[in-house]
């Protein structure tokens, strides 16, 4: 029984779609408060067949809040989320203020649920390709140990928020219209081009998304020792995120090994379909719950049997980022 639920940042990409999704999975909280900062107070949107006021964020938000789901950024989660707990609320936290905290489980619902059981009043909710990837990944890792990874993602303009998505709309009608373009929540041109993540890039040659998903994936499989080498891409599509993921496993494995194991895995639909040549796609992918997997292969370059390759799709705003965060929820609240 969830009585009080607050939703922070419920104006921006993820926060509206928690909103959609709470309506879809038939979540009624008694109380549902929607924070977003004073610029948008008073905005109305929709939850459960009502339209619910957006009321500003504040440090007194949190008074009798059971459960509160963050989707604000990374500073506004480090501001706020102590002040929910202390007012007894249980946070979890869309931004990757918390995620590498050893205190705060990082949570993927059908990879780790388990490491809900011990938590500070945090939950950290994974970088939205971390967990695109590791729903199609764990399965077989359960069954043959992944010693190696080696991912390219197609990452969509949803990733960087509502703003982007709507840059990369009118960037497509400038383009068409030829039209000057003017890169503004992006460093380039996001129409008709793709470019590496836009994330600082470290001392190692890795961006920070593509860090992300290294450290993420050690700590939610528990396997500190496992390789991966990461490249992260923008790419114009609109809300789904796609991967190539090439693995090595500890033992030899077939692809038809692989698409069995899938076949049955919690949050992931096998679309191989080699004769109609049906594979998974970003456009397909949008607005489902599930990521998608498909061109499962064996890798030709590794004799011994121990690749495959697997292409994935999955929507970065649901289970990217607001469904797992619900998922969390109905986990924490059962």
């Amino acid at each position: 029984m969830i009585n009080h639920l607050a939703i922070v940042g419920a104006t921006g990409a993820v926060g509206r779609e928690a909103c959609d999704i709470l309506t879809g999975r038939g979540i009624e909280p008694e109380r549902i408060s929607l924070l977003a900062s004073s610029r948008s107070a008073g905005t109305l949107i929709p939850v459960g067949g009502t339209d619910l006021p957006v009321l500003e964020l504040a440090e007194d938000s949190f008074a009798g809040v059971d459960y509160a789901i963050f989707s604000a950024g990374g500073d506004r989660s480090k501001q706020y989320a102590s002040v929910a707990t202390a007012a007894g609320a249980v946070v979890i936290d869309n931004s990757s203020a918390f995620r590498m905290d050893r205190d705060v489980p990082l949570v993927v619902p059908e990879v780790n649920p388990g490491d809900l059981a011990v938590h500070n009043g945090i939950i950290a909710n994974p970088n939205c390709s971390t967990i695109i990837m590791n729903v199609a990944v764990w399965p077989l890792h359960k069954v043959n140990r992944v010693e190696r990874m080696v991912i390219s993602t197609y990452q969509a303009a949803s990733g960087a928020g509502a703003a982007a998505m709507e840059e990369l709309r009118s960037q497509t009608g400038d383009y068409l219209a030829d039209r000057p373009i003017k890169p503004g929540v992006f460093p380039s041109q996001c129409a008709f081009n793709l470019f590496s993540h836009n994330t600082p890039i470290g001392p190692d040659g890795y961006n920070t998304e593509e860090r992300k998903m290294i450290d993420e994936t050690r700590k939610i499989f528990h396997d500190p020792a496992i390789a991966i080498g990461v490249t992260c891409v923008r790419v114009p599509v609109l809300r789904a995120h796609s991967e190539s993921i090439n693995l090595t496993f500890e033992k030899p494995i077939t692809a038809g090994e692989v698409r069995d194991i899938l076949a049955s895995a919690p949050g992931v639909e096998v679309v191989d379909d080699v004769e109609a040549r049906r594979f998974p796609m970003p456009i397909d992918a949008s607005g489902r719950d599930d990521c998608m997997v498909g061109r499962i292969r064996q890798d030709v370059s590794q004799p011994d049997g121990r690749g495959i390759e697997l292409f994935v799709c999955g929507d970065q705003l649901r289970k990217g980022a607001a469904l797992n965060a619900i998922q969390i929820l109905e986990l924490l609240a059962s």
